[in-house]
């Protein structure tokens, strides 16, 4: 008898269903790593960067003649050992086998130190600036605002245009001139006769 397959029984109690981890995105990968770099790590990773040939997808290449970026870090004094950074290098490069790093990856590796230099020697956060700035700004008075409604309504004739702009000119005037009067009243009746 020929085996066959045979559809899985139902379950009465549903099992729960496994859901794959979010993977990250690799450019957020690598920046996570370069800040939880030592300063000096990252700083030394800086001057390697400008002094050797950097490869991705290795720890380094003899045929290209370039070494990793933490491999850089390690020659100019920042004795780090972090592999996490090597993997997020990797996975940001997309590399299988070691490759020299295009200039697009060593320029976003460059601006991830850079800006985790720049927030290490950030003192305060960006409310407490904000705060500050608005204590030392100077009071000032609150601007009257005018009532700024939509007076002339889009048209695509230049005819009805322009018509529209008289329309909306007058009837400006028209309220200046009520206003005046409603002041002049005003005026007039808070002056006691005498």
């Amino acid at each position: 008898m020929p085996l066959t397959h045979r559809p899985p029984p139902h379950r009465a109690i549903p099992t729960p269903v496994r859901r794959r981890a979010r993977t990250r995105n690799p450019a957020q990968r690598l920046r996570t790593a370069v800040a939880v770099l030592p300063r000096h790590t990252r700083i030394a990773m800086l001057r390697g960067i400008d002094a050797n040939r950097i490869i991705a997808g290795g720890y380094s290449d003899k045929r290209a003649g370039g070494i990793c970026p933490m491999l850089a870090a390690h020659r100019n004094g920042g004795r780090t050992n972090l592999a996490s950074f090597a993997r997020a290098w990797d996975r940001f490069t997309g590399a299988r086998r070691p490759r020299l790093a295009t200039d697009r990856e060593l320029r976003a590796l460059r601006s991830y130190i850079e800006l985790s230099l720049l927030e290490d020697e950030q003192p305060d956060s960006l409310a407490s600036l904000a705060r500050r700035i608005r204590r030392e700004r100077p009071a000032r008075k609150p601007k009257r605002r005018r009532r700024l409604g939509a007076w002339l309504i889009p048209t695509r004739r230049y005819d009805v245009f322009t018509d529209r702009v008289v329309a909306a000119h007058e009837q400006a005037s028209e309220q200046r001139a009520a206003r005046l009067l409603t002041s002049r009243r005003r005026r007039a009746a808070s002056i006691p006769s005498g």
